[in-house]
């Protein structure tokens, strides 16, 4: 396993667990800024790209926008707190989202999360899976729609039948999947030995619960706007 960038994924899945769940429950404008800011600066620390990021967040904007008007204007009371708290919420869940996804990859937030929050074997290696066919189901839309050419036929995205080629195919490559998994040696259920032994730092766990407290405190003691 390759050493990620900045914090460990299983810290940073359990900070957006933990900070997204608070935030569901607790209305406040400046908490919600808050996160944000501070995704946004840990972006910043570990210089991902800033035009990517601002494109992601202008992509969002007509949702966050969305959020606020519907508030605003259909709202029962205090309506432009109101407002400001769901059009907030849309761009804090997003930055905390993108602190993950921007940093590192799937594969290594699956291996991660198998290591040390013990994730089922099969799981991992199952999404594994999925997500590296994905290019092999990407081809096999376009053969799809290319042989229905060569008949004379359009296949379009609302036609059940086009679905129905892709889920066959899919089926048939699961299959695949399945045999070449149990010709490697992969058995449901049974211990695998670890080839690489990933370290997380007892200082991260510190860092969830420290983060998750002080949000708690602010939110209950304070109640900031």
């Amino acid at each position: 396993m390759t050493k990620t960038r900045g914090l460990n994924p299983t810290t940073l899945v359990l900070i957006i667990v933990s900070i997204g769940l608070c935030t569901s429950f607790i209305r406040s404008v400046a908490l919600n800024v808050a996160v944000i800011i501070g995704s946004l600066m840990y972006l910043l620390f570990l210089r991902i790209p800033f035009k990517k990021t601002i494109i992601i967040l202008l992509v969002a904007l007509p949702l966050a926008l969305g959020s606020w008007l519907s508030f605003y204007f259909f709202g029962t009371e205090d309506r432009w707190h109101v407002a400001w708290i769901y059009g907030s919420r849309v761009y804090a869940y997003l930055t905390l989202a993108l602190t993950l996804t921007l940093t590192t990859s799937a594969k290594m937030i699956l291996l991660s999360l198998h290591q040390h929050l013990k994730l089922p074997n099969t799981f991992v290696y199952g999404v594994l899976a999925a997500l590296n066919m994905f290019h092999r189901l990407k081809s096999a839309f376009r053969q799809v729609r290319y042989s229905a050419m060569l008949r004379g036929q359009a296949y379009h995205l609302w036609q059940p039948r086009f679905y129905l080629r892709l889920i066959i195919i899919a089926l048939n490559l699961s299959g695949d999947l399945a045999m070449a998994m149990t010709s490697q040696g992969f058995t449901e259920g049974a211990d695998r030995t670890e080839l690489v032994s990933e370290h997380l730092p007892w200082w991260q766990y510190l860092l969830v619960v420290v983060l998750l407290v002080a949000y708690l405190w602010l939110a209950l003691d304070n109640c900031p706007w």
